[in-house]
């Protein structure tokens, strides 16, 4: 099954993500993820997005294409996958319904987080990362237990350039302006789905698992041309 996880940044997208593919057995694919390790990597691609992500600002396409395209081709995602962060533009979504075409696929369902913003600062705004380890804190919901260090290694914790306030209201901007024409596209395609995300962690995945079970029994009400 090949699902889109769309929404602004801290909605969740990827804690969700990480549950579902396991459950469903098929990669989660982060275009976050994926140019934070081009970054750190010094790859080209990576030198080259640094200078927008330290901005909030959104990632030129081709940057971001290259390096999807490049992890789509791998053997994990031919049963399927779950792209997190991608597409974030209209272009991007086009292109990508090019790259599943030419491979004789296309994308099964769109789930779009819906968040506030709000909930987005907090979320952002208060995560630390430890320098050594790379554990995930957060300075409201997962404390570390002595302030700014790691509970696992005693490493130093540091705050991402791009969860600082500025930045993050800057990313909910960027997003908003960003993704209007995407939301309206994969709209019209019928593939959209909407899944509130500012409630309990559980009650979120079981409201994405209910929207998979049914797409899929759809799916086989189409194959025996009940629908």
């Amino acid at each position: 099954m090949r699902i889109v996880f769309l929404g602004p940044p801290g909605a969740g997208k990827g804690t969700q993500a990480e549950t579902i593919s396991k459950k469903i057995n098929v990669p989660h694919i982060s275009s976050g993820n994926l140019l934070r390790d081009a970054v750190e990597s010094g790859a080209e691609t990576g030198i080259r997005a640094q200078y927008f992500i330290e901005k909030g600002m959104l990632v030129p396409d081709q940057i971001v294409v290259d390096i999807i395209k490049e992890r789509i081709l791998k053997d994990d995602c031919k049963r399927g996958f779950i792209l997190d962060g991608f597409p974030r533009t209209f272009s991007q979504a086009v292109v990508l319904d090019e790259m599943l075409k030419n491979l004789g696929n296309k994308l099964d369902l769109v789930l779009c987080f819906a968040v506030s913003k709000e909930s987005v600062v907090l979320r952002l705004s208060g995560r630390r990362i430890c320098s050594v380890c790379s554990a995930n804190y957060h300075v409201k919901f997962v404390p570390s237990s002595k302030e700014g260090v790691c509970d696992k290694c005693g490493g130093k914790l540091y705050q991402r350039a791009d969860d600082k306030i500025d930045t993050v209201l800057e990313r909910i901007r960027v997003y908003n302006e960003q993704t209007e024409d995407l939301v309206e596209y994969y709209k019209k395609s019928g593939i959209l789905k909407e899944i509130v995300s500012d409630t309990k962690i559980e009650t979120v995945t079981e409201n994405i698992f209910d929207a998979i079970r049914c797409d899929s029994q759809k799916k086989s009400l189409i194959n025996f041309g009940v629908v």
